[in-house]
């Protein structure tokens, strides 16, 4: 049995004024860290972070002096012409309303398409668990990106829920188990044991 934590990344500047922040690679607010010390959860055998200082930082401060590795693929989505805006700035943008008007299905212009970043996201969680059964890792955790999240969630929670079912909070995540017998015969199920709640 594998058990870990999902948790999304603490606040940045853009986050509080509801920007896209995708590549955008900002740091932390400065009040975060005192807020997140106090959040840190139990240690665990090894931490999984995306490459952009936002989750680094957070991981920094949420696992101190254990082992972080860095995947890539955990990256969040590029949301090309919307990067580092928000919607009323976007509000007259005919792109922007046809990716509203589509429920987020249509590909971002300039950026991703849902599929290629869902399918990024799928690739390097299958990376980060072919880590977990070389180590035998028993424990982990991920601090990574909302994107991120609903996007592996999407593909393999339980129960299941759709893509923005999964949207959490920064700092915030889920508690999931999964049999890795099962995982490798196939049976793709993370099964979500609660929510990380930010106080």
């Amino acid at each position: 049995m594998l058990k870990m934590l999902m948790i999304r990344h603490g606040k940045t500047y853009g986050n509080t004024l509801g920007r896209y922040i995708g590549i955008t690679d900002e740091h932390l607010l400065d009040t975060e860290s005192e807020e997140l010390i106090q959040l840190r959860p139990e240690p665990v055998e090894c931490v999984f972070v995306s490459p952009m200082i936002r989750c680094r930082e957070t991981a920094q401060l949420l696992f101190p002096g254990q082992e972080h590795v860095v995947i890539d693929g955990f990256r969040e989505c590029d949301f090309g012409e919307f990067e580092n805006k928000n919607y009323q700035e976007l509000s007259e943008n005919e792109a922007y309303q046809r990716w509203i008007d589509s429920d987020g299905t249509l590909g971002f212009p300039g950026g991703e398409t849902m599929v290629e970043f869902k399918g990024r996201s799928l690739k390097a969680f299958d990376q980060m668990l072919d880590h977990c059964l070389r180590q035998e890792y028993e424990n982990v955790a991920m601090v990574v990106h909302g994107g991120t999240i609903m996007s592996i969630l999407d593909s393999y929670g339980f129960p299941s829920a759709g893509y923005f079912d999964w949207q959490v909070k920064n700092a915030e995540g889920y508690k999931i188990r999964m049999k890795m017998e099962d995982w490798k015969l196939g049976r793709r199920e993370l099964v979500v044991d609660g929510k990380i709640v930010r106080e």
